[in-house]
């Protein structure tokens, strides 16, 4: 595949949908990316493998029959640890939720799974997003894929870090003082926060 692990969306979805690879491929080298870097980078919270795997299959499946497909069909996302993915733990980086399960998808969750995109997991944070440092007491420091020693920023470092390692083609963070804009220009990716409102 051209576009891998360092490709833009755009191709990622072209190459699905022109069937130059399958939802199930690109999520089989994803797992084996995250596999190999995870240990290092500390950039997830929960990986649902076997979810994306199921996910996969759907959407190589419809593919195949030649169904109508969303615009972000087969290409695989992630969350940051605060935003709800029903059945997924959501601990926003504290101990105080470290139980903490989500019941139901948050409304941009809904969305993203309509588009047909494929969710992979969630990802590191600092306690209550409240840091420009990606670590807490509960799931560690997140690491810069360029340089270990090096800060992934925060508080959407999790999300920076997986997308600029090659882990993930695309997430959704929060930012409220910089919080996904500090990671991606920590970690060399595209980062936008959206015009409230919109």
């Amino acid at each position: 595949m051209s576009c891998f692990p360092y490709g833009t969306l755009a191709e990622i979805v072209q190459e699905i949908r022109s069937k130059k690879i399958s939802p199930v491929e690109i999520i089989e080298l994803h797992l084996k990316r995250i596999e190999q870097l995870q240990p290092k980078l500390n950039a997830y919270v929960h990986l649902d493998a076997e979810g994306a795997r199921r996910q996969a299959r759907v959407a190589e499946s419809l593919l195949t029959q030649g169904a109508q497909v969303g615009p972000l069909h087969g290409v695989p996302l992630t969350m940051k640890s605060c935003i709800d993915v029903a059945g997924w733990p959501c601990p926003a980086g504290s101990l105080l939720r470290k139980d903490y399960v989500a019941k139901q998808d948050a409304p941009l969750v809904s969305r993203l799974k309509a588009a047909s995109a494929i969710l992979l997991g969630n990802t590191n944070t600092p306690e209550f997003l409240m840091a420009y440092e990606t670590d807490s007491l509960l799931t560690g420091k997140t690491s810069n894929p360029w340089n270990l020693a090096h800060s992934s920023g925060g508080s959407s470092g999790g999300e920076a870090a997986a997308i600029a390692a090659g882990c993930s083609f695309g997430g959704v963070g929060s930012d409220g003082g910089g919080s996904i804009r500090v990671p991606a220009h920590f970690c060399g990716i595209c980062g936008l926060k959206p015009t409230p409102g919109r």
